[in-house]
């Protein structure tokens, strides 16, 4: 008795000795593993030596890179513990562990028997079986299979049924819809989201659980309708997920996070933290607001989402946040174009890159497609058409998501278009028809009838073009597109011009320059104060027709200033990144990726359990 009040004072002293170390200012980790060593010295007995490999796998993982030892203390927690009874925290943990090591070496092939393997054992222990159930399903979304992922997600939605655990069946439920939304699959998306959302509205657990999962169902609503270019049907959706994201950040009315599962073992997860889910809410707002064509607000809410981010950081290095931070910033690229700000988007394309290659190999993957839409999308503001072609090119080869390969052929349409290239240009014409768009936003089919009408003007056949115009027009209206419908009234304007209608032109440029400065749009202002020039010209209105000439000297001058310094920026050269690693781009001089001024799946399908401990 005495020798094992002894052996648990010297145990207890060196576990207390670590923790010391690992939470001193600054932590000294070197002791803390020191302590955990010794341990071992000690020749201690099979629990205490299972538990030491665990804390010591634990340790490395969170504050070294020595991944190898790591990786050596974990296999070991594990092999020792399947031959202790009663055991099963340690031996489900240090499986878990191992599964998320392996996966960050690229190796899912060892993750996945481990976990499938632990998965059968742990069938008695819900909480466990139900995290290690998500944590499989994640790797198979990163690897992009989607058919296991959603089956293992039913799996854990009915085990969680069947134990109690109705808050984690809906998670379980909710994940598997965001899959679905993901792999585009909306027969079987919509039917399930139906049946959600009655049984969340009627939640009669805690407040904090119903408000966690309305938040969840609201950012797959919100996707859903920006998936699909509805940019005024989502507006509902985006109001009552600003609520509810308001309500459950005040501290006076919401417990912590960890409190949010008390109950039931099996319901102890939360989707994400209230910190990662108000950065999420802020992207979807942003995304939003780009599309509906409010440059300002965009700008202004991703300034925002950066400050957070940061602020995370310091404590929070997950995955998670470098994809938003770059979603975030594919967003303020495309404002900075609109706006004629080239030089600071060529430079937040620089940012993200580095972001993309400082990330596992899988955000690269991820992202590529996108690079290369906004490297030509940039190209074309710098009338660089042959570049754009190409990274146009590299886009298209690269995807497989149907909205920007879409995007991609009808932004390259554009350049075809302009380059007077028609045969090229027929070449696109299947995959840019609106009739048969191989796409369900309804925003780009939209696009796709301006791109039609744009042939058209560029043909001289002006009343087809004024046909699809007019299409575009309605659809635009419909939803609040303003870009697409100040593109489109300015172009009837010039349709108008050009048949020497002057009184219709004008009806159709005013409004087009008056959206145009709400957004704001440079390029439509440059455009539409041109013809307004000539129009008040031939109505022989001097002093309007001066004042429009000196509006578009002032937008020349200030889209010339900035092209010339968007080319002599050194992040200028990623125009001609085409098929090289991305890394000899990146030695550019540039070292944006830490001077904030970031649908991604990375661990959004994997929990956060309520409550943890490192020791």
């Amino acid at each position: 008795m005495a020798s094992t009040s002894s052996q648990d004072a010297w145990y207890l002293a060196l576990l207390g000795l670590a923790e010391h170390f690992r939470v001193s200012t600054p932590p000294n980790i070197r002791m803390c593993v020191q302590c955990l060593q010794t341990v071992f010295s000690f020749k201690p007995p099979p629990r205490v030596e299972a538990r030491t490999h665990l804390q010591l796998g634990n340790i490395l993982v969170l504050y070294t890179k020595n991944v190898d030892l790591a990786r050596s203390h974990l296999e070991q927690a594990w092999y020792q513990s399947q031959n202790i009874a009663a055991f099963d925290d340690i031996k489900y943990e240090s499986a878990s562990l191992l599964a998320e090591l392996y996966e960050q070496q690229n190796q899912t092939n060892l993750a996945k028997p481990l976990l499938r393997k632990t998965i059968e054992m742990s069938q008695q222990n819900v909480f466990w079986h139900c995290r290690l159930l998500f944590q499989l399903a994640q790797i198979h979304s990163n690897e992009r299979d989607y058919l296991s992922a959603c089956g293992l997600l039913g799996v854990g939605a009915d085990y969680a049924h069947i134990s109690g655990a109705q808050y984690s069946r809906l998670l379980f439920t909710l994940s598997k819809c965001m899959l679905l939304l993901i792999d585009k699959k909306f027969n079987e998306l919509h039917p399930l989201l139906a049946q959600v959302g009655p049984i969340i509205d009627n939640w009669q657990g805690s407040l904090q659980q119903k408000e966690y999962l309305k938040i969840f169902f609201l950012v797959l609503q919100v996707c859903q309708c920006l998936m699909s270019g509805q940019v005024k049907s989502v507006k509902p959706y985006l109001k009552q997920l600003q609520q509810s994201i308001q309500t459950i950040t005040q501290p006076n009315l919401m417990p912590s996070d960890e409190d949010v599962s008390a109950g039931n073992s099996g319901d102890m997860f939360v989707w994400m933290s209230k910190e990662h889910l108000c950065v999420l809410v802020y992207v979807v707002t942003v995304m939003h607001s780009m599309q509906a064509g409010y440059m300002d607000k965009a700008q202004k809410y991703t300034e925002k989402a950066f400050l957070q981010i940061e602020k995370l950081k310091l404590s929070d290095n997950r995955s998670i946040l470098t994809s938003f931070h770059i979603l975030l910033l594919e967003h303020l690229i495309l404002c900075r174009l609109v706006m004629g700000q080239k030089g600071q988007a060529i430079r937040e394309v620089a940012t993200a890159a580095q972001l993309c290659a400082a990330g596992p190999p899988r955000l690269l993957a991820a992202h590529s497609a996108q690079l290369h839409t906004l490297l030509g999308l940039y190209a074309m503001s710098m009338n660089s058409m042959e570049a754009a072609e190409a990274q146009f090119n590299v886009a298209l080869r690269s995807t497989t998501d149907r909205e920007l390969w879409t995007f991609a052929n009808l932004n390259l349409a554009i350049v075809y278009l302009r380059m007077k290239r028609e045969g090229d240009f027929n070449k696109l014409i299947e995959n840019i028809n609106p009739e048969t768009l191989p796409s369900h936003s309804h925003s780009l089919r939209a696009a796709a009838f301006y791109v039609q009408g744009l042939q058209c003007f560029f043909q001289a056949r002006y009343n087809e073009a004024k046909r699809y115009l007019r299409e575009t027009l309605k659809m635009a209206n419909a939803e609040d597109l303003n870009r697409l419908t100040s593109c489109s009234l300015v172009l009837l304007g010039h349709i108008f011009l050009s048949l020497g209608n002057n009184r219709e032109a004008m009806n159709m440029v005013t409004p087009a320059m008056q959206l145009a400065s709400k957004i704001p749009d440079v390029h439509i202002q440059l455009w539409a104060s041109a013809i307004l020039k000539d129009l008040y010209r031939m109505c022989g209105d001097g002093g309007r027709e001066a004042e429009a000439y000196q509006t578009h000297a002032n937008f020349s001058q200030l889209l010339m200033k900035d092209n010339y310094a968007s080319h002599q920026s050194p992040e200028h050269a990623l125009i001609t990144w085409i098929e090289q690693p991305l890394a000899s781009f990146l030695q550019l001089g540039t070292n944006n990726a830490n001077n904030l001024g970031a649908p991604s799946t990375s661990n959004m399908i994997m929990p956060t359990p309520g409550s943890s401990s490192l020791m």
